[in-house]
């Protein structure tokens, strides 16, 4: 059974930070691109981070550039997104995504950052 579990997400005041982690089961985690992916009510679902199933190359969305940092830990099934200075157009939920010759999906975790 393919699992992907978001935790981390919370409340966070403007500048502050925080870390999601996506723990990943039932697929060869090794072998999938992992992905962030972000949405807000109404709109769009937004791609946030990327990183190749090694671990060696990484994309970001230009806004987040600087301040966000996708990882991840192939022996323990896991990806990360690690925050920081977070605005209050970062606020959304936040989704956990595996590709490769399938696609998964995790059930989101909020980040709302507001003072």
């Amino acid at each position: 059974q393919v699992q992907l579990v978001e935790s981390g997400g919370g409340l966070v005041q403007p500048g502050g930070s925080l870390r999601l982690s996506c723990a990943a089961s039932g697929f060869t985690f090794s072998r999938y691109v992992m992905s962030w992916y972000r949405q807000v009510p109404g709109k769009k679902r937004e791609l946030v981070a990327v990183i190749s199933s090694a671990g060696s190359s990484t994309n970001y969305k230009d806004s987040v550039k600087g301040r966000f940092t996708i990882s991840r830990d192939n022996a323990n099934n896991s990806v990360y997104l690690q925050m920081n200075s977070l605005k209050p157009e970062d606020t959304a939920v936040y989704y956990c995504n595996a590709a490769a010759e399938y696609v998964y999906w995790g059930q989101g975790t909020q980040v709302t950052v507001s003072s």
